[in-house]
């Protein structure tokens, strides 16, 4: 399959995002870049640029639909848009997000409405056109809600089920959608929990993973494969038993 040539991706800024952009950065690539961090953002553009890649980024509130719509629209009259990476997101914690239940609406206004913001606009070009892929991140957080997270949980199950509805229903019409999955990810989100996690991986080694699913067209992209499968075991098993397992874990919200 033909690498994508025009990549949007939001919450570039940091993390899975930051990475998956300087994997993509090369010559022949034109790059729509959006974050909360002017100069993280602007470090990140210098560098896809030395790279060979026509870089363009944007300072964007994911969360304001009408400047989304208006954003995006510009983006793909400059160049169509061939992937859309909709990965901007928060956990909680922080002044800016809040604790507790203070954290649940920040959580749910960025990690869905967010999501939203960004699939409608880029699903309905491309729709129209034909062609292009659409990506969602989710996380392995989406198989079960936690008590130290619930607000985090309830947002990636949401985007998770919402996208694999859309998969199926726009499949025909030349628009692919993958769901994708991380489990613990070394960046500026994971770097403030106040737990150990396992299997933590590599900003960079989960964006290979994340380009190889893509270019396959894997409806999930979950990883790492243990972390998975215990996501898995507490999705499936009786909650009598997945509530007594999961009571005494950390809070992060």
């Amino acid at each position: 399959m033909q690498l994508p040539g025009s990549i949007l991706i939001t919450g570039a800024s940091s993390g899975i995002g930051d990475a998956l952009a300087r994997l993509y950065a090369r010559s022949g690539v034109t790059l729509f870049l959006s974050g909360r961090n002017a100069g993280r953002l602007a470090s990140l553009a210098d560098l896809c640029k030395s790279r060979g890649a026509t870089v363009h980024s944007k300072i964007i509130d994911v969360t304001d639909s009408t400047a989304m719509a208006l954003w995006m629209g510009e983006c793909d009259a400059q160049a169509a848009l061939d992937l859309v990476i909709a990965n901007a997101g928060v956990s909680g914690g922080g002044q800016e997000i809040g604790h507790g239940l203070d954290a649940t609406r920040p959580i749910l206004a960025t990690n869905v409405d967010g999501v939203v913001n960004t699939v409608l606009p880029a699903l309905k070009r491309m729709q129209q056109r034909g062609h292009g892929q659409i990506a969602i991140m989710s996380s392995l957080a989406a198989f079960r809600g936690l008590p130290g997270s619930p607000a985090y949980c309830a947002s990636k199950a949401a985007v998770k089920a919402w996208g694999e509805g859309l998969r199926v229903r726009y499949a025909s019409d030349g628009v692919r959608i993958s769901v994708i999955c991380p489990g613990f990810v070394e960046t500026r989100m994971t770097a403030d929990n106040p737990f150990s996690m396992p299997l933590l991986m590599r900003g960079d080694r989960a964006a290979t993973i994340i380009q190889k699913g893509l270019t396959r067209n894997r409806g999930r992209i979950a990883f790492p494969f243990g972390t998975y499968a215990a996501s898995w075991l507490l999705d499936i098993l009786p909650t009598n038993l997945t509530d007594w397992m999961v009571q005494n874990l950390p809070a992060k919200e």
